[in-house]
């Protein structure tokens, strides 16, 4: 019965596909949620009143209100008060680390595991995708017009909140396709392309207009965009600028970033057989970083076909900023962990190709700025690792061109746009920022809460002046 509750301390474990399988297709590692499972998962929710999952949620989903309507197996309608809040929920279901966020103040994780709430998220979406015929409605048109520069996570969200309240919205895209990190940095074992395009589209059914190919700053600048009519823009050009290390042997072949090994393999589909798209087909790779950008370089590394791979991570296990289950799945398929370890050199051969890379061990010390225990360098340790591809996944930074190509555009030493934090309001007037291009490379929800945030405060902008 509907009002019955199931108290299993553990939540429904996800189906996935086999280690020793998975680790050689691009195929979804995460089956997803049967009917029954959905259902027999929603009923461990307690429907609390105060709600404290939502709270934690970035875009504010009525979390408990949603899973109370799949308790009662109405799909539809739990995926309608998802959408209230969010404009990519099945991406949002897949990739967002619920784990730190809604599920971490689930009152079900005190004496057990959290509800699976993101789990629950995907099926509701996926289910709506499968079985829903209806078109969405097209808003009423307000009669203004807003731009927004970038179409992955925070502009995608930015763009259908304020398309929603009936505005007139313009995407631009740097790059051929739309989505972002969605499309060319998070692989298809984890995010399904047909999940994005399918969320897109159901953007631009409701009057989103996507232009791609258009880079902001060099194709229009924000001032010529103002004089196109447009009465605010938001950018939400996300943080693509790879960083190094700045050791020797980075010049040499075979060292990538991971932004441009992810690329090629997702956007420019170098995984598939017969692609056109040049990229290393390595024996035995190290992935520099603990994020989960550089468990995704890892594990796309196994399915091209490499030996070996390895996590080389300058702190320990404990430390891995990366999302659990990623972790884990690594450790499935493979993936060998080298923590406390630093590299200090790439080593090449004559051909100028990466032959080893040369790597000093640490210890923790005491903890820096923000609490963490800093790595450092344990002496006599040094040893050489054998690989012949590196990937570079320690960060990213916003690409100068909009800065430089923006009077009085404020932003800090790391090339971030400064923001006044809660709107995204920056220093010039009706333009706003969120997402990657203003905190640095983050996690897919904190930037579609950034641009959900922002498109509330692009409206109440508008609002005032008309």
């Amino acid at each position: 019965m509907p009002n019955e509750r199931n108290m299993d301390p553990k939540k429904c474990p996800m189906p996935v596909q086999e280690p020793e399988v998975r680790r050689r297709n691009f195929d979804e590692v995460a089956l997803g949620y049967t009917y029954e499972m959905a259902v027999n998962e929603a009923r461990r929710c307690m429907n609390c009143k105060n709600k404290p999952c939502t709270t934690a949620c970035p875009v504010s989903i009525d979390i408990p209100a949603f899973i109370e309507r799949v308790v009662h197996e109405d799909m539809e309608g739990a995926y309608q008060i998802i959408s209230q809040s969010s404009s990519l929920p099945a991406v949002c279901g897949r990739v967002c680390p619920q784990e730190r966020q809604c599920e971490s103040k689930c009152i079900r994780g005190i004496k057990g595991e959290s509800v699976g709430i993101g789990r629950l998220e995907r099926f509701v979406a996926d289910y709506h995708r499968e079985h829903c015929t209806e078109k969405p409605q097209v808003p009423s048109p307000n009669g203004h017009k807003v731009a927004i520069i970038g179409a992955g996570p925070s502009g995608l969200t930015a763009a259908g909140d304020l398309a929603k309240a009936g505005y007139q919205v313009t995407v631009y895209e740097a790059l051929h396709l739309a989505g972002g990190v969605l499309v060319y940095g998070i692989p298809e074992f984890r995010l399904p392309k047909i999940i994005v395009q399918k969320e897109i589209d159901n953007l631009k059914a409701i009057g989103v207009d996507i232009e791609t190919n258009m880079v902001i700053g060099k194709v229009l600048t924000i001032d010529e965009l103002f004089e196109m009519g447009f009465e605010a823009i938001y950018i939400g050009s996300g943080a693509g600028l790879p960083r190094f290390m700045n050791i020797p042997g980075e010049s040499l072949k075979g060292v990538y970033s991971a932004n441009e090994y992810l690329t090629r393999i997702n956007l420019m589909k170098a995984y598939k057989p017969g692609s056109k798209t040049p990229i290393k087909h390595s024996k035995k790779v190290a992935v520099v970083g603990g994020g989960n950008v550089a468990m995704d370089a890892a594990r796309s590394a196994m399915r091209m076909g490499a030996e070996e791979v390895y996590i080389v991570y300058r702190r320990g296990m404990e430390e891995l900023p990366a999302r659990k289950e990623e972790v884990e799945h690594a450790k499935e398929e493979g993936i060998i962990f080298k923590t406390l370890t630093n590299p200090v050199e790439v080593l090449g051969n004559e051909a100028g190709e990466v032959c080893g890379m040369r790597c000093i061990e640490m210890e923790l010390g005491e903890p820096d700025a923000s609490g963490r225990r800093s790595p450092v360098v344990k002496e006599g340790s040094e040893f050489t690792l054998d690989v012949d591809t590196m990937i570079m996944a320690i960060g990213t930074s916003p690409n100068p061109l909009i800065r430089k190509t923006t009077p009085g555009l404020e932003t800090n030493k790391k090339g971030c746009i400064v923001t006044d934090g809660e709107n995204g309001l920056t220093s010039r007037e009706g333009v706003y920022a969120g997402g990657d291009a203003v905190t640095g490379a983050a996690t897919v929800i904190l930037a579609m809460g950034a641009g959900k945030a922002a498109a509330k405060a692009i409206d109440e902008y508008i609002q005032k002046k008309a």
